[in-house]
């Protein structure tokens, strides 16, 4: 790209399998482990906080053999994390993507002296992933048993009655990048864009649940626009996405949203009809039955291939 060429942005929303979700020991009141919710048009929905999100991704990135700063200590008494050496966005990727912030005053300067600086913006930018499905007051039970016997510890004194609130739902969370942004280090976020197409893991840590987070659907616009100019959270309970109305040839007189910067991908195109497919094709948006074949090739559009 020469420089007077027009950086693109990229938006995407990604909408996850539906299957049941839920807390175990991550937030409790007592012996009830309760799920993260808000309302919305007068009824509750579950959600999973970008911090979470952004958790995961790290991981998947050091799992893809990227460069990391930043890792997760696991026998410490509380969340932990712990760093190499300060900061270094030209050396690790983790803390190009997702930035950081030094404070104390002494760090600070030391950073200073070896010309890093003590906080950057992340690049990646992530909202809360929210249920489709409302959630409608299910919860289980099941027993922690007593460690009895001849057992040399115990936690506790007694078995414990364990209240789960649980839900049966996909979840949708929107991203986005700038191009000017992402060109620094173009393998980086071609890696992040990977896992996110492969994305697991997106839990508290004392979750032991199984609730794959890779996309089940993907609608993503590559645009020189600021902002992403359609819904982001657009999928409806059903797995539709009822914007994708809007989208038509960019030199019709009418155009709404030009759909050729549009990237639409996985459950969403395998169950369209042939009309719909032949209208977003002569419309000129970019159709994928697979989500990761999809993340490739919009990688390949936004950071050169």
């Amino acid at each position: 790209m020469t420089k007077n060429q027009t950086k693109l942005n990229l938006f995407a929303t990604v909408l996850t399998y539906p299957a049941p979700a839920g807390n175990y020991r991550g937030e409790s009141e007592e012996n009830r482990t309760v799920l993260q919710k808000i309302v919305k048009q007068g009824q509750k929905y579950a959600v999973i906080s970008p911090e979470s999100i952004r958790n995961a991704i790290r991981e998947s990135l050091i799992l893809l053999n990227q460069p990391n700063n930043r890792t997760r200590l696991h026998n410490e008494d509380q969340l932990a994390v712990e760093f190499k050496e300060y900061p270094n966005p030209a050396k690790y990727a983790d803390d190009f993507l997702f930035g950081y912030m030094v404070a104390q005053t002494n760090d600070v300067k030391k950073m200073r002296e070896q010309s890093l600086p003590p906080k950057r913006d992340s690049i990646f930018r992530c909202n809360m992933a929210v249920a489709l499905s409302p959630y409608k007051y299910d919860a289980v039970f099941h027993q922690s048993p007593l460690n009895a016997g001849k057992s040399p510890w115990k936690n506790a004194s007694t078995s414990a009655l364990l209240h789960r609130e649980v839900t049966h739902t996909a979840f949708q969370y929107p991203f986005a990048l700038s191009q000017g942004d992402c060109l620094e280090k173009p393998d980086w976020v071609r890696a992040l864009l990977q896992a996110i197409a492969q994305l697991n893991g997106v839990a508290g840590g004392h979750a032991r649940a199984y609730y794959e987070f890779a996309p089940c659907s993907v609608v993503a616009r590559l645009t020189p626009k600021l902002v992403a100019g359609y819904k982001t959270y657009g999928f409806e309970e059903d797995g539709s996405f009822p914007e994708l109305n809007r989208l038509c040839q960019r030199n019709s007189s009418d155009c709404d949203l030009p759909g050729d910067e549009f990237w639409i991908g996985g459950e969403m195109v395998r169950q369209m009809n042939e009309a719909e497919i032949s209208r977003l094709t002569n419309a000129g948006v970019h159709l994928f039955k697979n989500p990761e074949q999809l993340f490739d090739q919009l990688a390949n559009e936004f950071l050169g291939g």
